[in-house]
């Protein structure tokens, strides 16, 4: 019997993987894509995230990220700019984190199943996964988590829902920030991921197509000189849980739900979830999770909601970045507290 099973083998399940081989757990992941898996997101990594990934040995190649910039999308020059304190993030390819995570499982032997999870069943004292028996099963199988739907643990979501659109630029990076560009009705992202590429990431409304929200940026369009790569999607982004456990099963990352990318946190929180879920695991206390799961992504759920609101008003969202730029310090804060490693929780 396996203690743990994985659904999911992106970034922040095969984390799972390695914090369970580490404490000594028997751990398969369930994957049927073949990797390395991409996915449309702004691939800048927090250096909560950064600093996540080196406890695991994981250093993958990037681009250094001193901090966030806030730009006024009509061009007119308004920006704020805060410096990451504890250290830089990263920009990271999404491809070349996984493999820098999958290279470590291979490393450790854990085994990757090419099966999705299809059927669950609480046995008692153990799970039937698929019909075969696992003492836990840890679902990180993102924002459509299927083992969320499967144990009952989806909820309905009544709140905006916005979509993420990714493409990249063949071109030298021009600043080593993460430039984030507001316009009326949309936020584009510029994360440096190489030496000679950039990640574009618009957030939008339902039906945006990516060319027409690109108009609302005429500075961010001349910059951008480059080949571009095809556009992905992804969304909605909001998405709700009942709780991030069940019993023997327990949800990570996206699966245990999502506010919005908004802030940029998302990997940072899915990688110490994925290592608080197996200190709970090895501790025999599976129902610890989901409080110390919830008081871990507290902070960020806060600052997205808020800045969700704030920004669905468009008086608001047009004083947004004049705002930031003439109170620094409350930008330069609140950047500070995202960016934060994400702490053990007592």
């Amino acid at each position: 019997m396996r203690d743990v099973v994985v659904a999911g083998g992106g970034p922040v399940g095969l984390a799972v993987a390695l914090h369970a081989h580490r404490a000594g757990l028997s751990v398969v992941v369930r994957e049927p894509r073949t990797g390395p898996i991409d996915k449309a997101c702004g691939e800048g990594l927090m250096p909560g995230a950064v600093a996540e990934l080196a406890a695991l040995g994981v250093h993958p190649r990037g681009r250094e990220l001193a901090g966030i910039r806030y730009l006024d999308g009509s061009g007119d020059g308004r920006e704020a700019t805060a410096g990451f304190a504890r250290g830089p993030g990263r920009g990271v390819r999404r491809t070349v984190l996984h493999e820098a995570l999958a290279e470590q499982v291979a490393t450790a032997g854990i085994p990757v199943d090419p099966r999705p999870v299809a059927a669950v069943v609480d046995a008692g004292d153990h799970l039937l996964v698929d019909g075969e028996p696992a003492r836990h099963l840890v679902a990180a199988d993102g924002l459509h988590s299927p083992v969320r739907r499967l144990v009952g643990l989806d909820a309905p979501v009544t709140a905006r829902r916005r979509f993420g659109l990714r493409c990249h630029v063949q071109q030298a990076p021009w600043t080593s920030y993460v430039e984030v560009h507001w316009s009326p009705r949309a936020e584009a992202y510029v994360t440096p991921v190489d030496d000679d590429l950039v990640g574009v990431a618009v957030l939008a409304e339902a039906g945006s197509r990516f060319d027409d929200l690109l108009d609302d940026f005429p500075l961010l369009q001349e910059r951008l000189t480059g080949t571009r790569t095809r556009v992905m999607g992804a969304g909605p982004l909001r998405q709700r849980a009942r709780s991030r456990s069940a019993g023997r099963v327990l949800l990570v990352g996206d699966a245990g739900g999502y506010v919005d990318a908004l802030t940029g946190e998302g990997l940072a929180l899915g990688l110490a979830q994925a290592r608080v879920a197996v200190d709970c695991l090895a501790d025999g206390r599976p129902e610890r999770y989901d409080r110390l799961a919830r008081r871990l992504g507290l902070r960020h759920e806060l600052l997205t909601h808020a800045l969700l609101r704030a920004t669905a008003v468009g008086p608001v969202r047009r004083r947004l970045v004049p705002a930031a730029a003439r109170l620094p310090w409350v930008f330069d804060t609140a950047v500070n507290q995202l960016a934060r490693p994400v702490g053990r929780p007592a």
